[in-house]
């Protein structure tokens, strides 16, 4: 350790000598000015490309102003129609709920006096089956019974005349046919 670490520092500048000391330092120096002038060349530089592109985009201003003024217009258009929108498309919904209420209110209308109707017909249809019955039933009592009452009447006057008018007796052949269906 003894080498590298001097007891005392004094000691070691006074075993280098002067000269070397002074070379040592010229080349710091210079190496100091070095980075100096490379840092001032590079803030130069950056200075130049700033001015470049300020330059650029001072061109550039009026036409972006101009493109900002159209877009801040057409946003303020586009605002006045989706207004005018909104207004007419609530306008045309309120509308079709008025429209909606009224159509359902007819329907609702319609089924009460299609329903009332319904069983008008019912009813009216129950009466006509209920004459018709009557109806058919007075007929048969006051015509079709009596005609076969009549009927009757008329066949046991037959009956009687026909017996009546044959001869008393019965034929053999007669006697014989009947005695031959009923054995």
């Amino acid at each position: 350790m003894g080498l590298l670490y001097p007891a005392n520092a004094g000691e070691l500048i006074d075993s280098m000598d002067q000269q070397n000391l002074l070379l040592i330092m010229t080349i710091f120096v210079s190496v100091a000015a070095v980075a100096l002038l490379i840092g001032t060349i590079a803030l130069i530089a950056i200075f130049v490309v700033s001015k470049r592109t300020q330059d650029k985009v001072t061109d550039l201003m009026p036409t972006v102003t101009r493109v900002l003024l159209s877009a801040e217009i057409t946003l303020a258009e586009t605002r006045t129609h989706v207004r005018d929108i909104g207004a007419k498309t609530n306008s045309i919904l309120d509308t079709t709920k008025a429209q909606v209420a009224r159509i359902d209110e007819l329907l609702n209308d319609a089924s009460v006096r299609a329903k009332v109707q319904l069983e008008r017909a019912e009813m009216v249809l129950d009466d006509a089956m209920d004459k018709t019955q009557s109806t058919v039933s007075l007929i048969h009592r006051g015509i079709v019974t009596p005609i076969r009452e009549v009927h009757g009447v008329l066949s046991g006057v037959r009956a009687a005349i026909s017996h009546l008018g044959r001869s008393r007796r019965p034929s053999v052949e007669k006697v014989t046919a009947d005695e031959e269906m009923f054995i």
